[in-house]
């Protein structure tokens, strides 16, 4: 019973071999989703041309352009400093004379400066004799154009400068692979996205290395830093709350089966080709792989938006020179996860050497317990 369960066991692959892989049936698209079914594609000569490239992410410049410099804008918590001027002769800010006669009035006003005008958590300021003034959202100018509206018939002539003396809110943050992750006040200036990695001193891997991803209201955008820096329409400027974070290998692939090398393996932004992904895994293990049964498992995005996933399985022969010029070409997505199947002698090797550790021992037991008899 022992010896047989034991060869039984020796029979099982480590994992699925070639044919149970070419013969794949369907998996679900999603859990609790209907099964759908597994596509197998050889790889041959005769469908190069229809290698599809990973989809590239869109460029800055058409995604993340538009943010208006901060100071446009004023948020909660930021400080602001308003300037008021009359008129002569200034009725409600007329200051001491330079004779130190009580009324300015014949002479040109001074300034009257209200300091320090936190916007509170209503998101108001308060400004002598104009009242509360609602802040936050709104550009200087609107709130310029409402002291002078509210200090008409109080004021003679007024006009109103507004600005923001402290920017509390307005903030980037800057993280990753970086010298020294911060975050970054914003300034009317409308810092961009090489201004603020600047602030930071730069990235640590080299430039052509690095991938910057920018968060923005919840979604994340990716750009090889090279090209942000070669097109300068890409160097978009940043807005409040943006989180910018430098990648350095920032996808990967799994390998499984007979490779020197089971991981998970991480590659650059700008891609690795198939060859590239098998060189990077030390190859195939001598003696134990099939090199008719390199596969590499892939979810493809569905062609109609809002369609199912479509499960795919490419199949490559590497008895056949052909496929080591196309691998070349065959781009690595993000995920994707290479399997490589023991060779049909790896598994009778493997079985024999079970036979020899079980059987035999076995076989030896019952002589000499016969000799004993």
């Amino acid at each position: 019973m022992l010896a047989g369960s034991l060869l039984l066991s020796a029979c099982q692959p480590y994992g699925p071999g070639r044919e149970a892989i070419l013969n794949a049936g369907a998996v679900p698209a999603s859990p609790n989703s209907p099964e759908v079914a597994i596509r197998v594609i050889r790889i041959s000569a005769e469908i190069a041309s229809s290698f599809k490239p990973p989809a590239p992410w869109p460029a800055f410049a058409d995604v993340l352009a538009g943010a208006r410099p901060v100071g446009t804008t004023v948020g909660t918590g930021d400080v602001l400093e308003v300037t008021i001027w009359e008129a002569p002769p200034a009725t409600l800010f007329g200051g001491q004379a330079p004779d130190g006669r009580a009324s300015a009035g014949i002479t040109t006003s001074r300034p009257t400066s209200v300091p320090e005008l936190m916007v509170g958590p209503e998101g108001t300021i308060m400004v002598p004799f104009a009242g509360s003034i609602p802040a936050a959202g709104r550009s200087l100018r609107e709130i310029e154009a409402d002291v002078v509206r509210r200090l008409r018939g109080k004021a003679n002539a007024p006009q109103v400068q507004a600005r923001v003396a402290r920017n509390v809110t307005a903030t980037v943050t800057v993280v990753g692979d970086v010298s020294n992750s911060a975050r970054v006040a914003l300034t009317p200036r409308g810092e961009r996205i090489l201004d603020v990695l600047a602030q930071v001193g730069g990235v640590k891997p080299p430039v052509n290395l690095t991938t910057i991803q920018i968060t923005r209201d919840g979604k994340n955008h990716r750009m090889l830093m090279s090209e942000i820096i070669e097109r300068g329409e890409n160097n978009v400027v940043l807005a409040r709350d943006d989180i910018v974070t430098a990648l350095f290998q920032p996808y990967s692939f799994t390998v499984l089966g007979a490779a020197n090398r089971n991981d998970e393996i991480r590659f650059e932004a700008f891609g690795i080709t198939l060859s590239q992904a098998l060189g990077r895994i030390g190859g195939l293990q001598d003696g134990r792989a099939n090199p008719r049964g390199v596969f590499l498992f892939r979810w493809e995005e569905p062609e109609i938006p809002g369609g199912q996933r479509i499960p795919v399985i490419y199949s490559f022969d590497l008895k056949d020179p052909a496929v080591y010029f196309l691998a070349q070409q065959f781009r690595m997505s993000d995920k994707d996860l290479v399997y490589i199947t023991n060779a049909p002698v790896a598994e009778l090797q493997r079985f024999v050497s079970i036979v020899s550790q079980t059987i035999l021992p076995i076989a030896t037991v019952t002589t000499v317990i016969q000799q004993q008899d």
